[in-house]
């Protein structure tokens, strides 16, 4: 090879590795430029519902995530508050599905036409189409979560658009909603009782220190419920009517007052219509397996915690959130139990989402608190 030829060849390595530097540092200011044309989502992608806040307008969306289709063509006929409105009341030739189980996909295909909508609706601008709006998203994620199902909402939300994805541990992002300062060298104890999982973790220096996830929460209980009556009364109730019963009965430490409420179901002998006469005390008695494990988890992870940190806890208290927070009379059980103050968040069912969108203000915390790609 000549002179010449070589000198080609280092003359265009340098400029290679000049423009590879460059680019490098025009990256962030690209992003930036980006971002004045984005509106930036935090996603709660729940068992139950799915929450999406809207950076700089708050949360813009809290719909049940189900959706409606048809059996053959796979056609979606209903998503969210109107698919919720069909559940138990299908003809044979229409299912309605819930395409995330236990707080991960469950069916790639349907939760991307979900989300797909839920993202659209919430980027919608009356008299304005964004063509270059491609927004940053921060999901949370169970901390029971693997490598594949983390990759699959990675997926999800690249399928959706997202400019950059990152994903959160929801303890983390739970004790950020919550008000808790997560960043400093202090032990907090978050006890998050979602639909498809509880996440129990203890929280110190934006990391979780000691953590449990629990494939038992809100829809379990429900499950609790539909078990209890069908084998105490031979009555078959509906998913709806069991989260009816338990938003209006479910207690989880016995009160000044006693509820009462009549249910409607199927009787299992007869295959007639039948109701029956509910109490709070039979409900908490159903609820007790579900309620009891959530307790000893706790207890173990207070016995599994640093002394310091266990101090620290003692001292703050424990933190309740989710909507399985609202159970009637579980923080108290909890103090009970743990003897230590137990405090529930303001807006329980939407500190996770409301944690992410502190992220999207706080790049550096993201920066510490973010589940860290292998890929």
């Amino acid at each position: 090879m000549g002179l010449f030829s070589r000198g080609k060849l280092v003359t265009s390595a340098i400029l290679t590795g000049w423009s590879i530097l460059a680019f490098g540092f025009m990256i962030p200011i690209i992003d930036q430029i980006l971002g004045r044309f984005s509106q930036d989502l935090a996603i709660d992608l729940g068992t139950a519902n799915t929450l999406i806040y809207v950076r700089g307008k708050g949360i813009a969306l809290r719909e049940p995530s189900i959706i409606t289709c048809h059996k053959k063509t796979k056609k979606v006929l209903a998503i969210g508050l109107e698919a919720k409105k069909m559940v138990g009341k299908t003809p044979f030739n229409i299912e309605t599905i819930r395409p995330l189980a236990r707080g991960v996909i469950a069916d790639f295909d349907t939760t991307l036409s979900m989300f797909n909508y839920f993202v659209r609706k919430t980027r919608e601008i009356p008299g304005k189409r964004l063509y270059f709006s491609r927004p940053r998203m921060i999901i949370g994620v169970p901390t029971c979560a693997s490598e594949v199902e983390r990759r699959a909402v990675l997926d999800l939300a690249g399928s959706c658009g997202a400019r950059l994805a990152f994903l959160v541990e929801e303890p983390l992002a739970a004790a950020i909603g919550a008000g808790l300062s997560i960043a400093e060298p202090v032990g907090s104890l978050v006890v998050d009782i979602g639909g498809g999982t509880s996440e129990i973790a203890v929280i110190s220096l934006g990391g979780i220190v000691v953590g449990r996830s629990l494939r038992i929460a809100g829809n379990s209980m429900d499950t609790d419920i539909i078990n209890y009556v069908r084998f105490r009364w031979g009555l078959a109730l509906g998913e709806k009517t069991a989260e009816e019963i338990k938003i209006s009965l479910g207690s989880a430490y016995p009160g000044p007052i006693e509820k009462e409420m009549v249910v409607r179901g199927r009787d299992l002998e007869k295959g007639l219509p039948k109701s029956i006469r509910l109490t709070s005390s039979q409900v908490r008695e159903a609820l007790a397996p579900s309620i009891n494990v959530i307790v000893s988890t706790i207890k173990e992870i207070l016995a599994d915690a640093p002394p310091e940190l266990a101090s620290d806890i003692a001292e703050r208290g424990i933190v309740v959130c989710g909507g399985g927070s609202q159970i009637s009379g579980l923080p108290k059980l909890i103090s009970a139990e743990t003897k230590m103050p137990v405090t529930v968040a303001d807006d329980p069912g939407s500190c996770v989402v409301r944690g992410c969108g502190l992220l999207l203000e706080n790049v550096e915390l993201l920066a510490k608190v973010k589940v860290v790609d292998p890929k």
